[in-house]
């Protein structure tokens, strides 16, 4: 039988403190917009409000989590800190249909970049903040945060980070889940107000700095400018915003290690080494494509392609330049990059380098288990055997995956989108990556889409963002059923 105790505790302890949030954000504005605080006051009052209510109200005495509470909770806060932190934007009268409000709210918390806003330069700036915010809470996962510091979850912490946390392994920097979180968490705020401060010195505002900073450590993108990074024509910021891309997609156990100056640890790391040579190769593949068929030199055209490159394989989704306009040869490159992901224990979303690393080297000792049935060849990872059961995990994960992403495109291609358009649309949505193809490419938005198929994209972000299975398992039978 379900214990639903737990499950009040921490979706109501999360709108609380979202509801907080949004009161802050409300006061902090209050002196540049008088509605600011209305609308955000009204907000939060309204969040803290049911979140109070849902925490003290009495489902039982237990509060163990077990497997089932813990995918529970997980699918369960997500979607209800989106549809509440959609608030905001009905109160600012930013949006007026509740599927744009949905839209841009799961676009933020599951750090997808995705914008129904046609004129971002004219929202009020506490809307902008507030989409940072959504960015980057939801970027490290809000179930970590929970973890890191509320003490209700010291017991069964382990089933929610497990059930959140991107990838097929979640490796520990410590031995209590709580300790792991927590450095989880310092090393994100300090890697995020470290970029704040240096994109402030490069010539950014206050302002913008603090928003960039927080979106890109999210890899989430989303920016504060309507022609993205290439609003600020400045090699120094490109160049800077690629290295904390690169940082942000990074398993963060590996840059634990690398801060503790145990550089053997990062360089041993399969993955890690994977995900550089991946980027490596597509922005040679790109610089050449762009020196071909664009009048960008040498520089400008590695710069553009290590910037894209980056932005879309750690799915942060900033724009520099549009790489639809070149060549099919690059448009076809960067939608093969939608599918690929950074690593596992990062904040990036998208399939994970570590499953295509995997399936890579089982299918090359497939070849050599034909040739030899008898031998015993087993896949490793950073010298270790890959258990049978993640094996079985990764090849179902990616079918699905695949599955997902037919059907998803199928279903929006049937609601007035040409299908290279809704093909893109599902892509990006699934792999949490912000911009597209067709359509919704990097220089458009999504308000031209249905209303119901921005409700189909906002439930693919969630499902790509949850890694499919935490999701998916609510509506098996076997789920439901006491054991």
């Amino acid at each position: 039988m379900i214990n639903f105790q737990p499950i009040s505790n921490v979706l109501g302890a999360l709108l609380a403190l979202l509801g907080l949030l949004m009161v802050l954000v409300g006061i902090g504005f209050y002196v540049v917009d008088d509605n600011t605080l209305w609308a955000f006051g009204k907000s939060g009052i309204v969040t803290m409000f049911i979140g109070l209510l849902l925490y003290v109200i009495p489902f039982g005495t237990q509060k163990n989590v077990n497997k089932r509470e813990g995918y529970l909770i997980v699918a369960l806060a997500w979607f209800a800190m989106v549809t509440f932190g959609s608030l905001p934007y009905y109160f600012s009268d930013v949006c007026t249909q509740f599927s744009d409000m949905f839209f841009e709210s799961v676009s933020g918390f599951t750090t997808t970049g995705a914008t129904i806003f046609v004129d971002i330069e004219s929202l009020p700036s506490s809307i902008l903040l507030w989409r940072s915010l959504t960015q980057w809470i939801g970027g490290m996962g809000i179930i970590v945060l929970t973890v890191a510091i509320l003490p209700l979850l010291g017991i069964g912490g382990i089933q929610l980070f497990a059930a959140e946390a991107p990838g097929p392994t979640s490796d520990k920097i410590h031995p209590r889940i709580q300790g792991t979180a927590k450095r989880l968490w310092l090393i994100y705020v300090a890697l995020s107000m470290l970029l704040m401060v240096i994109l402030y010195f490069e010539g950014m505002t206050a302002f913008d700095a603090l928003n960039h900073g927080l979106t890109t450590m999210a890899t989430g993108g989303f920016s504060t400018k309507n022609n993205s990074i290439a609003f600020y024509n400045s090699p120094l910021i490109q160049y800077t915003i690629c290295l904390f891309m690169l940082l942000a997609g990074t398993n963060y156990s590996v840059i634990y290690f690398g801060l503790r100056g145990r550089f053997k640890n990062v360089w041993k790391n399969d993955e890690f080494r994977f995900y550089v040579l991946i980027v490596a190769m597509f922005t040679f593949l790109i610089t050449a494509g762009l020196i071909h068929r664009s009048d960008f030199s040498l520089e400008e055209s590695f710069r553009g392609a290590l910037f894209q490159v980056i932005s879309i394989i750690t799915t942060t989704g900033y724009i520099t330049v549009d790489y639809t306009i070149f060549s099919p040869f690059v448009t076809i490159a960067f939608f093969i990059m939608l599918f690929v992901g950074a690593c596992a224990g990062s904040t990036s979303g998208g399939i994970k380098l570590i499953r295509h690393l995997v399936l890579i080297k089982n299918t090359y000792f497939e070849f050599r288990r034909i040739l030899h049935p008898r031998a015993i060849i087993r896949v490793k990872m950073n010298k270790e055997l890959v258990a049978p059961r993640i094996l079985t995990h990764i090849l179902v994960f990616l079918l699905i995956y695949l599955a997902t992403f037919v059907f998803g495109t199928l279903l929006v291609a049937t609601l007035d989108m040409d299908f290279l358009s809704a093909a893109g649309a599902v892509a990006t949505s699934l792999g949490n990556v912000g911009p597209g193809i067709g359509s919704v490419g990097p220089v458009n938005n999504f308000a031209h889409v249905d209303w119901l198929a921005k409700f189909i994209l906002g439930v693919i972000m969630l499902l790509g963002r949850l890694e499919l299975f935490t999701v998916l398992v609510l509506f098996t039978p076997f789920f439901w059923k006491n054991n």
